[in-house]
């Protein structure tokens, strides 16, 4: 029997998953909830085999509860269900060692069988994505790159950027003029939504 935890904020859709699963032979859902926490506590006491984890859900994703589950229940393999399938999140979800990645648009059968493969030790991704996979970016930005964009991102100016940073003003737009630059962006708000795109300031 593969015990099978779900994690989906919209209660229709976790519902509906639920009831499919639950007619499956050899897949027994052990618990359903609606968030990465709830998803993380709830298999750290259930300790299922596979965790099938939304990849958007409110406070920690899903693909941030997948990279505390590897870290703090290995055993428990995760399958990533996306609306959209980005390249930024692909590249997450590689990162955090999830054994699947599926698009919500699957036929059901797809679903099941994905729980399967990936109970089995493999990794299932899914068809549309595979050229996604091929793009995947690597990411151009430094650390303290990321840290200037992020609190950009936040909405702080230059000058609280630097004084938070402990850098002078200079320094901080040199870092916004690379960050626009090398993310070929049109501007500070362009280079935000793109790096945020890519997965890159999660």
């Amino acid at each position: 029997m593969i015990r099978v935890l779900l994690a989906e904020d919209q209660h229709v859709i976790r519902s509906g998953l639920v009831a499919l699963l639950g007619l499956e032979d050899g897949l027994e859902v052990v618990a359903d909830v609606g968030t990465g926490a709830d998803a993380v506590s709830a298999a750290l006491v259930h300790r299922p085999d596979v965790a099938v984890l939304d990849v958007d859900m409110p406070g920690m994703d899903g693909l941030t509860a997948a990279a505390a589950l590897r870290e703090k229940l290995p055993s428990c393999r995760t399958l990533i269900l996306t609306g959209h399938g980005a390249p930024g999140q692909l590249r997450r979800a590689l990162d955090a060692g999830v054994g699947g990645f599926l698009l919500k648009t699957a036929p059901p059968d797809d679903l099941v069988a994905a729980i399967r493969t990936v109970h089995a030790g493999q990794r299932v991704l899914d068809p549309s994505l595979a050229v996604t996979a091929w793009d995947l970016a690597a990411d151009p930005l430094t650390p303290r790159e990321k840290d200037v964009l992020r609190l950009l991102a936040d909405g702080a100016e230059p000058g609280e950027i630097g004084t938070r940073l402990h850098l002078s003003a200079g320094t901080v737009r040199n870092h916004l003029t690379a960050i626009v630059t090398k993310l070929n962006a049109r501007g500070r708000p362009d280079a935000v939504r793109i790096a945020r795109e890519a997965g890159w300031l999660c």
